[in-house]
Order: structure tokens, then sequence, then C-alpha cells
């Protein structure tokens, strides 16, 4: 119950929704109780009746005693329907109450973990699978709510149910109740046995089911490759052993089970055996009536559904606990990036890294070292340099989705650590190199930054980017629903998408990570004009590998090896003779063979 009392807080927010249902059932099984004592009276009006029955053999009154034997059964029928209504009257209003409240305790809870997901920075989601990620918000908070619903109200019931049955019986008659109950020792002893291998099973039924989640959700996304490389047969098989591994695991766990619950019922019918038994022989001494045999039947069979329910309960919490155990896991990870500022600030974009260094927390690769550049409102600087250079590391760390080791990027004058992010990242506007797009229509697509869609807007941006002729040649034009990651359009489609998403609106820093690699140079020189005229007085970081796209850049800098090499305008570099004209000239040399 550790892992589960992170549950509290919940239960005291909605104490009063919850307090009605625990009265609801208190009342509900004490009308459980009554029809036993109503058969017990039933049953000795019989015997009674049938004796007085006979005595009058062969008088006239025997008939009325027959019309009122027959009125009094149906009076006491009538009296176990009736009760049985308000019982279930009651139990109605008491699943209204504490199941409803469980659906309003999961919904707050996997609000909880979302958020949690949204504040956790980059390097959480390298560590982990998107997979593992959706089965701790729906399969983990799923059983999480069964807990919290049928598991507790269950309990309630049976425990409430089970007290005031074993105070009837003793009430009753101590002897043939403690008779009666005697194999119940022997079935929790059982109990806590078997509830340490359930909460095992459950834990690892749970991480199998994360492995399966994770396998399948990469599939799909990687289906383009799978069929390109004909590997549909080796992913089947791939599937089937994630499949079996968590068959495996799900049937030791019914196994378990299968043998728990007949031993469970077998204790019941013995208490019902003992019952009859013990009961006979006390009618025969004149301790008690027959009645009370019939009584004592019902009050045993009532008591199965609270012995065999706690099974089924204790499985609940244990899977439950079991999956918040996980749950908790990525709850009580702090956010690496704190963002403590409530102020806003204009963002003017002076741009400024001092001796930054930084090495990715989840590989150890260190990616950039003593990095120091100054960009100011309404320059262009452009970043340049080979494959794992630190390029896409830069912009990674002006949006601030990393923190520096050392050094301090300045935004205006302020370290980017106490300036309000969001407020920050609203005036920004960042194309990544591995371009996302949703499952949505373009335009939503484009407007994705706006607060509201505006369909002029829209196209503006995508004749800025250069991809309004591209979009109106669709049959459905802006309103084309695009698949997942925007899979029916072509590699340069998605990037000037995504471009046009980035400059709808009308950002003050503009970063382009290496995002013009799928435009030819055409189309790119066109989305470079439309941009030089569009950020004018705003500042913009453009990361490429052509040197034809960053050549008009007011700053550029060669990065190898996660250091600035060289640095200057493009004149300036080619006069070097360093790098940057090795590399050029390597350009150069490629476009004129491919031509």
């Amino acid at each position: 119950m550790k892992e589960l009392a992170y549950l509290n807080k919940f239960f005291l927010k909605y104490k009063w929704k919850l307090l009605p249902g625990v009265i609801f059932v208190i009342v509900s099984n004490f009308f459980a109780v009554l029809p036993a004592q109503i058969i017990r009276i039933a049953f000795d009006l019989v015997n009674d009746n049938i004796t007085v029955y006979r005595l009058f053999n062969g008088f006239d009154r025997q008939d009325v005693i027959l019309e009122i034997f027959g009125s009094s059964l149906l009076f006491f029928g009538a009296l176990v329907i009736t009760i049985a209504l308000i019982r279930g009257m009651f139990l109605f209003f008491m699943r209204q109450t504490i199941i409803v409240t469980s659906r309003r305790i999961e919904y707050d809870l996997k609000n909880e973990i979302y958020q949690q997901y949204q504040n956790l920075s980059l390097a959480f989601y390298r560590r982990n699978n998107t997979g593992d990620l959706m089965n701790r918000v729906t399969e983990d908070v799923s059983r999480v709510r069964m807990y919290i619903g049928p598991a507790i109200m269950y309990t309630i019931n049976t425990t409430v149910l089970f007290f005031l049955i074993i105070i009837t019986m003793f009430n009753v008659n101590a002897k043939l109740t403690i008779y009666c109950i005697a194999p119940l020792p022997l079935l929790v002893i059982l109990i806590y046995y078997v509830n340490s291998i359930i909460n095992k099973k459950s834990e690892l039924i749970q991480r199998r089911l994360s492995s399966l989640s994770s396998f399948v959700q990469e599939t799909f996304s990687g289906i383009r490759v799978i069929k390109s490389y004909v590997k549909e047969e080796s992913i089947n098989k791939g599937f089937a052993s994630e499949s079996i591994a968590y068959q495996t695991e799900s049937m030791s766990l019914v196994r378990v089970q299968a043998f728990f619950f007949p031993i469970m019922l077998f204790m019941v019918g013995l208490s019902t055996i003992i019952t009859i038994y013990i009961g006979g022989i006390q009618v025969i001494e004149g301790k008690i009536t027959s009645g009370n045999i019939a009584e004592f039947i019902v009050y045993v069979n009532q008591l199965t559904f609270p012995v065999t329910s706690l099974g089924w309960v204790t499985t609940l919490v244990q899977r439950a606990a079991a999956s918040q155990k996980r749950i908790n896991e990525f709850l009580k990870i702090k956010p690496d990036i704190i963002n403590d500022n409530p102020n806003t600030l204009q963002i003017k974009g002076n741009i400024e890294f001092k001796n930054v260094s930084f090495t990715y927390p989840d590989t150890g690769i260190k990616a950039l070292i003593n990095v120091s550049f100054k960009i100011k409102s309404g320059e262009m600087l452009a970043i340049i340099g080979r494959t794992g250079s630190g390029k896409s590391t830069i912009a990674n760390l002006l949006m601030r989705m990393y923190d520096v080791d050392s050094g301090s990027i300045e935004i205006d004058g302020q370290n980017i650590k106490f300036i309000n992010l969001e407020n920050f990242r609203s005036q920004t506007g960042f194309v990544p190199q591995e371009v996302f797009l949703f499952s949505d229509t373009i335009e939503r697509n484009i407007a994705f930054g706006l607060d509201e869609l505006d369909e002029e807007q829209v196209k503006q941006a995508a004749k800025d980017a250069a991809v309004y002729k591209n979009i109106m040649a669709f049959d459905q034009q802006f309103k084309t629903f695009i698949g997942e990651r925007g899979i029916t359009l072509s590699g340069g489609q998605k990037q000037r998408v995504s471009i046009a998403r980035a400059i709808i609106k009308s950002p003050q820093v503009l970063i382009f990570d290496d995002c013009l690699s799928a435009v030819d140079t055409k189309t790119e020189e066109e989305i470079l004009n439309n941009l030089g005229k569009m950020m004018q007085n705003k500042s913009s970081v453009l990361i490429a590998h052509r040197v034809s796209t960053i050549k008009n850049a007011d700053q550029i800098i060669v990065l190898d090896n996660g250091e600035i090499k060289e640095n200057g305008t493009h004149q300036e570099l080619l006069d070097l003779k360093g790098t940057y004209l090795e590399l050029y000239e390597k350009q150069l040399l490629e476009e004129q063979e491919a031509n």
C-alpha cells in the first residue's frame, strides 16, 4: 500500500463525494442481513402451521388455517422482495458515488501524468520509449482506477457485510457460529501467501505489456522502412515473440488464480456442511430451531461473496500497486528545465553565447566546447559544419531544451535560465531538423502556433514558405488531411509546411535547423528571400550543410567537433582559405559533377 498512498490526496479532495457512498454501503448491507431473519421466521412458521394443520385434520377450521398459512407466506415473500428492492436502490446510490468518483480521480491522475510529461526535458524522452509512456497513462491508470473504484467499494461492502453477519450469527448461537467460521483462518493464510505471488507477477505483466506496446508503436511508425526492406515476416516473428512473453506471464498469473478460487469455494462449502451437521445436532437437543439452520445457511452463503471477492479485490489492489509504482517512477522525476520567472519579456533578438560547453546527459557525448558568439537584433547567423559537429545542439540550447553545463546564454542581456521560458518560446520560431507534422489538415498544421486559425495568415505563411502552389494543387487544398507525421507529403513539402508553421507567428527569433536539405536550390533561394524581408529587425539562426544556403548571412560560424574553427562573413571565410573554403570547393565540385 506504500505506492498507493500517493492517491490519498485525491481521496481528501473528493471526501464529500466518497463519504455518502460509505453510508450507502452500510445501509444497503443492513437490508442484506434482514432477509435471513425473515426466512428463519417463515421457516419456523411453516413447521408450526404444519403441526397445527395436522391437529385440525377432519375439522372445518383446517381450510381457514391453510388460507392463513398461505397469506403469511405471501406476506413474507413480498417482504423479502421489498427489502431486496430497497437494498438495490442503495447499491445504485453506492455505485453512483464511489464509482463516479473513481472516474473523476482517473481523469485527474491522467492529467497530472500528462502535465508531468509536458514538463520533462528532451533527455527524458531519449531514455524512454513512446509505447511505455503511453502504457503508463492508459493501461496503468486504468488498473489504478480499478483500485480506487471497484476494489475500495467491494472492500468496504464486504467488510461491513462480513461483520454484520458475524455479529448477527453470534447473537443467535455462538457455538454454531464458531464452527461455521472455523475454516476462515486457513483461508487468510492462503490469501497472504498468494498475495505476494500476485504482486510480483502483476509487475512483470505490466513490464511485458509496456515492451509489447513499444514494439507495436515503433513498428507502425517505421512501416515505410519495414515494407521497403521486405521485413514483414521478421517483424511478425518479433511481435509473436513479444506476445508469447506477455502470454506466458499472464498465464502464470491465471494459474495462481485458478488454484486460488476453487480453494476458497471449497472452504465456503465446508462451512455449509458444518452448519447443517452441527445445527442438526443442536435442533435435536432443542437449543435452536430448524429455522435457525435455514438462517445460518443463508448467512454462510452470504459470506461466500465477501470471501470470494476478497481474492478478486486482493488481485485488483496488487495489480494497482504495481501500476502505481510504475506511475510514481515518472511522477517523482524532477524536471531538468525549471521555469521560475512569471514575468513576461518583449524579446528584441540580441543573443550571446558565452563560453558554452555542453555534454548530452543520456549519452555522455561532448557536443560543445567553449562556444562563444553574438547575434545582434536584425542579424542572421549561419552555422555550418560536418555531421556531429554540434550544430543542432546550439539550436536545442537556444530553445532551452537543455541547460548548459558551463558558460551562459543571454537573451537581451539576461541569462536564459532566468527569463520566462514560455514567453520566450512564444516569440521564437523553431523548425527542427526532424520535421514533425500532426495527423490533421495542412491548414491546422500551419496554424498550430496561433491561438485562433486565420485563413489569410495561413495562406500568406504558405506563400512565404514557397509551398502555396503545392497545396493548391491538392483536391482539398488547405483542407487536405495529412497522415501521421505528414506521411502523405514529400520530404520537401513537409519541410516547407514546417517552415510556414514557424513563420506564421512573426517570431522575433527564428531558428532553422537544417530544414532546407530536401528543398531544391531555386525554392531555397525563394524562401530565403522571403525570410530576408520578414526578419528585418529580427534575429535568425540558419543551420545548414550547403554553403549556398548561408552565403548571404551576416555572420557564419564553422563548427568542428563542438568547437568554433572559423567565424566571419562568406567572403572573409573564403579569404581565410581554411575549413570553410574546403567545404565550399567540395560542394561546388559535387554540383558540377551532378550537372
